[in-house]
């Protein structure tokens, strides 16, 4: 097969639709636990978190919440994947057994932001958030200021990490921010690319401009002691314990259990499970919907 700009056309179609298709074989989890905010510049400022929003009866003048100002701001960052084809490939009609190359990748594209969430979530022990603690800790200050008091959403232990969450609300536990969506580009000009010049090698790649950052620490708690009943109970009472800054209930009510393949055995009889051993009613069955996650240990 001559290589000519109609066949590059055709090649291009062709890992296109692989890479689509690829990409459309996994469904994201991590927009349960991440409220997507787009992005315009190279970096979002959250200086306003630090007090959930609340309606009160209006009696005279309206009364301005006046939320704490906290320095918290995501970057974004690049990040790419790029595949070559070979000249031979093509000229020899035989490009068509590198399609499942161009479908991984779409798969790929699919998973990182997934990727990159639980990441996050996973290093919360040791990352600050907006207020200056990390995002998992026991010293979170909350009410007026000269009147904070140190607030946990952790437990202690030396186990695989699970989590437990509040994904009901808008602004969710983590925060997905996107400034450019995953795109294929293709270097395939052997006049204006020196790689395919130099090479006889023609480039595909997908590239996408994001970060993830840390939501309200409130909405969530995570645990590296034993995935129990009692841990997990003790996990619920505190995060729907939380309250504001002005003393009033969060109203928080956990939804999600988040845990890595090492904790799934045992996440699965305490919530999905409608008995224990001997007989016993679980008081937790169903309580909470159950999130397995590959990228947890």
């Amino acid at each position: 097969m001559q290589i000519t700009p109609q066949t590059l056309i055709a090649l291009y179609t062709a890992v296109s639709a692989a890479f689509n298709q690829g990409r459309s074989t996994y469904t994201p989890t991590g927009d349960r636990i991440a409220t997507t905010i787009p992005s315009t510049t190279a970096q979002n400022d959250y200086s306003w978190m630090g007090e959930f929003s609340r309606l009160r009866e209006w009696i005279g003048e309206r009364q301005i919440n006046k939320a704490k100002v906290h320095s918290y701001a995501i970057k974004n960052k690049k990040f790419e994947a790029t595949e070559g084809i070979k000249a031979e490939y093509i000229e020899d009609d035989q490009y068509g057994i590198l399609m499942p190359k161009f479908q991984d990748m779409g798969y790929a594209a699919a998973t990182h932001p997934d990727e990159l969430l639980y990441a996050l979530l996973a290093v919360g022990f040791t990352t600050p958030c907006y207020d200056g603690q990390n995002y998992f800790d026991t010293d979170h200050p909350v009410g007026e200021e000269g009147q904070e008091v140190s607030v946990s959403n952790m437990q202690a232990g030396s186990g695989s990490a699970w989590f437990v969450l509040d994904t009901r609300r808008p602004i969710k536990p983590l925060i997905k921010q996107l400034r450019r969506d995953y795109r294929l580009q293709a270097k395939t000009d052997a006049g204006n690319s020196d790689h395919v010049f130099m090479h006889d090698e023609y480039l595909y790649g997908v590239d996408a401009r994001l970060n993830v950052g840390f939501g309200f620490w409130q909405m969530a708690f995570a645990s590296k002691a034993d995935l129990t009943d009692d841990n997990l109970d003790a996990a619920i009472a505190a995060m729907m314990g939380f309250k504001s800054d002005k003393g009033r209930p969060l109203g928080v009510m956990p939804d999600l259990l988040v845990c890595g393949p090492s904790n799934r055995a045992k996440a699965r009889k305490i919530i999905e499970a409608a008995q224990k051993v001997g007989g016993e009613s679980n008081t937790n069955y169903k309580a909470l919907d159950l999130l397995v996650v590959p990228w947890l240990a």
